[in-house]
């Protein structure tokens, strides 16, 4: 890899650090949309009202200098033009019928499209144009238009209902679930956050340019050894064996973003660690996800099964704390104390134990590490919920 390259990939991975400290319980959000991003693909993040979606995918994309950044939340009555581009009133008046582009999706390098499933059904095929060709048909039927478009991160509170909406669903490779935050302690520092004078936040950038060589140059040359190749394979066998059938199209898409995750961690060739990014691809409904996560993990790394099945098992114990919701303190209490706090504790011993091996075993520690964060999740709403402790007291012991 060229050293302008290597010096992006660092600014890159620089950039997704800070968001990460930004962004509560967004690690892997925030790195997926990275990857998506320099694969030239678009993302869609799924969550309700309040999780910050917008504010992320600004907050990225506003970390490419000198880009086109173009933003719009749609409706069922947005029309192409406001898309796309207006009327020139001036050259109407004159008898010419031409549209102004500028600052519109037509010369946007990077998008923010919020509500994406509420894309009208006069503006769907423009809009599906731009995400697949990445070109424009104007309004008076001249010649297409090359739009420079590199990715486009889009957001919705819901899944897509009608087959228009499906239909563009159907185009965005990446698919990411966001949710309220799930630790009391990570609660309790976005509180601190709005009352505290916020310090000047270190912000790294890249240049246009230099993600426009990264895209179109360096990530199509990362290599894809034969294992991959493999892996691959076995994945979609696994995945067609559960009736989780994704097209051809969307498996080829995939290699590129597996190039993408290795050059975002400075790397020429792709490794099964990769392969986790597939997580967030083939899947078509959230219940599909759980399936598709434990069959890509499984395969990157045979540790992953035995962190699964005990984020399984701590899953359980969540969702018992929630049907406990009403009971007296003290009913709460004593199931804390005598089931929950030491099943958590257990998990937790079992989790440091298998990250060591891991580790050890030069293996990727990705999802045990994220079993882990979870772990510490819901110890958290344990202590606080069950037991009445101080979310900032809890912070300093978990």
């Amino acid at each position: 890899m060229a050293m302008d390259a290597q010096v992006t990939a660092r600014r890159l991975r620089a950039i997704t650090g800070e968001l990460s400290e930004l962004f509560y319980e967004r690690d892997d959000v925030v790195r997926t949309l990275t990857v998506a991003m320099l694969a030239g693909q678009h993302s869609l993040v799924l969550g309700p009202p309040g999780t910050a979606k917008s504010e992320l995918a600004r907050e990225l994309t506003g970390r490419i200098e000198h880009a086109n950044y173009w933003e719009i939340l749609l409706s069922k009555f947005t029309a192409p033009t406001r898309m796309f581009g207006p009327i020139d009133v001036g050259a109407l008046s004159r008898g010419e019928y031409r549209q102004i582009f500028d600052g519109r999706a037509t010369t946007a390098h990077i998008a923010f499209i919020d509500e994406i499933f509420k894309c009208s059904t006069a503006a769907l095929n423009e809009t599906l144009g731009l995400l697949n060709e990445r070109i424009y048909h104007p309004e008076n039927g001249g010649e297409p238009i090359h739009c420079p478009l590199i990715s486009a991160i889009t957001a919705s509170n819901e899944l897509p209902t009608g087959d228009d909406s499906a239909a563009i669903y159907d185009r965005l490779l990446v698919r990411l679930e966001v949710g309220y935050l799930a630790d009391p302690s990570n609660f309790a520092g976005l509180v601190r956050s709005a009352v505290a004078a916020p310090a000047a936040p270190v912000r790294t950038t890249v240049e246009l340019t230099e993600l426009q060589q990264v895209v179109t140059d360096v990530v199509p040359a990362v290599g894809v050894p034969d294992p991959i190749v493999d892996a691959v394979c076995t994945l979609r066998a696994a995945l067609r064996r559960k009736e989780l059938i994704a097209s051809d199209r969307r498996w080829r898409q995939s290699v590129r973003l597996l190039q993408a995750s290795a050059f975002l961690d400075g790397r020429e060739q792709v490794e099964e660690g990769d392969l986790s990014t597939l997580t967030h691809v083939l899947w078509d409904s959230p219940a599909q996800r759980p399936t598709v996560e434990r069959e890509v993990l499984q395969l990157v790394n045979p540790d992953a099964k035995e962190a699964l099945d005990l984020a399984d098992a701590i899953e359980e114990l969540e969702a018992e704390l929630d049907a406990k919701a009403g009971q007296s303190r003290e009913a709460l209490s004593d199931w804390a104390i005598r089931e929950a706090i030491t099943k958590l504790n257990k998990a937790g011993k079992k989790l440091e134990k298998l990250h060591k091996e891991t580790r050890a075993a030069g293996r990727s520690t990705a999802a045990v590490e994220r079993v882990i964060t979870r772990r510490r999740a819901v110890h958290a709403r344990v202590l606080t919920e069950a037991l009445g402790m101080d979310a900032s007291i809890v912070q300093a012991q978990l």
